[in-house]
């Protein structure tokens, strides 16, 4: 049984998350619950919402949600065999960039917005540790919509760890995080909501250091 890092059915300030090797804050109600609720209403119609295809073990398969990806123009992004070029900024996206930006003091030229429409759409265990993010990238991820857990597991120990992201929070990984540990958002069988997640991060050209 995988422990949660903590209970955060009360929890109002922020949590540090105690994970070896990493460095994660959790804030719960980041925004208000209807600010959140306006914010996932506007982004269900503005996105370019699509379902990819990805190459896992050599076989094509469509990812189990529907992602956009908005940002600067040279914030080209891979993985699994996908190669992402960014639609433009909306102005939601623009103004949750500004906001974040000056909470996290680190800069975001892009952002992937996964929307999980019920409890079958999942996202697999992986790290964010692709060459273009950085040794240490600051990845900043905002829930709108129904709870989910989001596992965390140490690479080499293998141990894992779950918190419940809340609707309106935000999980801040930052540091050796992404070197040290595997994420991900598992299937359920339960019958429940829907959620949008927005995970900004910095992107670099192919000409920059890969280091933040």
């Amino acid at each position: 049984m995988q422990p949660d890092l903590f209970d955060n059915s009360s929890a109002v300030q922020p949590q540090i998350l105690p994970l070896p090797d990493a460095d994660v804050t959790y804030y719960p109600g980041w925004l208000s619950a209807d600010e959140a609720s306006r914010i996932k209403q506007q982004l269900e119609g503005e996105l370019e919402w699509h379902q990819d295809t990805i190459k896992i073990y050599g076989k094509l398969v469509k990812i189990p949600r529907l992602q956009a990806w908005h940002g600067d123009p040279d914030a080209q992004y891979s993985y699994s065999g996908l190669s992402m070029t960014p639609a433009p900024w909306t102005n939601t996206l623009r103004d949750l960039r500004r906001q974040l930006t000056a909470h996290c003091q680190a800069s975001f030229n892009s952002v992937l917005a996964n929307w999980y429409r019920n409890g079958q759409d999942s996202m697999g265990m992986h790290a964010d540790d692709e060459p273009e993010l950085g040794s240490e990238p600051v990845i900043a991820s905002l829930t709108l919509g129904h709870a989910r857990p989001f596992v965390f597991m140490h690479k080499r120990s293998k141990r894992k760890s779950k918190v419940m992201l809340e609707h309106g929070s935000l999980l801040v990984m930052k540091g050796t995080t992404q070197q040290c540990y595997q994420h991900g958002i598992a299937k359920t069988a339960r019958k429940i909501d829907d959620r949008i997640n927005l995970t900004y991060r910095y992107i670099y050209a192919s000409e920059q250091p890969n280091n933040a």
